[in-house]
């Protein structure tokens, strides 16, 4: 099943430079695509096309329910409160026993959730933001370098991790790390 379809996807910022021109990209559940390029070739700006936040010039996006873990953690939570009250504020029936499992698979103590942002390191905060996405069962989850603040071994199992979830979505990756892309995808789009 298709997850995300994108049929001649047309944008730039200035129309005399464009960043997409007649794109496509197919990417179906059970599935990672990633894509890789430098700094400025439109990684991010691809996922703020597919999440609505830009409109693009032409073509269309065709998106299921979609979850966005992002390189900085910090900027994914408000200060105020505390990472189970954000939480909550995104999923409305909370199983409390799949929240337990989870953060074990993430080694994330359970008593992490019941602090702020501030409180937690980044990576820990990261493992929050996974965590965050995983319940709200999307079919589609964008993963902007989401391992970029971790270490390179828990990077490495919080893919893994994120392996044993891709039955039930598909998963596009932005990451700077062709080996990472290498070896956890199924297809490679590079952008110059």
């Amino acid at each position: 099943m298709s997850v995300l379809e994108i049929n001649a996807l047309t944008f730039g910022y200035n129309k005399d430079r464009l960043i997409y021109d007649n794109f496509d990209l197919t990417l179906h559940k059970g599935e990672i695509v990633s894509i890789v390029g430098a700094s400025g070739s439109g990684k991010s700006t691809l996922f703020e096309l597919i999440t609505n936040n830009i409109e693009p010039l032409g073509g269309t996006i065709d998106a299921r329910k979609i979850a966005c873990i992002y390189q900085d953690p910090y900027s994914s939570f408000h200060p105020s409160f505390t990472i189970f009250e954000q939480i909550k504020d995104v999923i409305s029936n909370i199983n409390q026993e799949e929240v337990t499992q989870l953060c074990t698979k993430l080694t994330l103590e359970k008593t992490l959730l019941e602090k702020k942002p501030h409180e937690l390191s980044g990576g820990q905060l990261q493992r929050c933001s996974i965590l965050r996405a995983l319940l709200m069962k999307p079919e589609l989850l964008l993963v902007d370098e989401a391992t970029s603040a971790l270490d390179n071994i828990i990077a490495v199992e919080v893919m893994e991790l994120l392996l044993k979830f891709l039955p039930n979505f598909g998963i596009l990756l932005i990451t700077h790390d062709m080996h990472m892309a290498s070896w956890c995808s199924d297809k490679i789009i590079k952008l110059d």
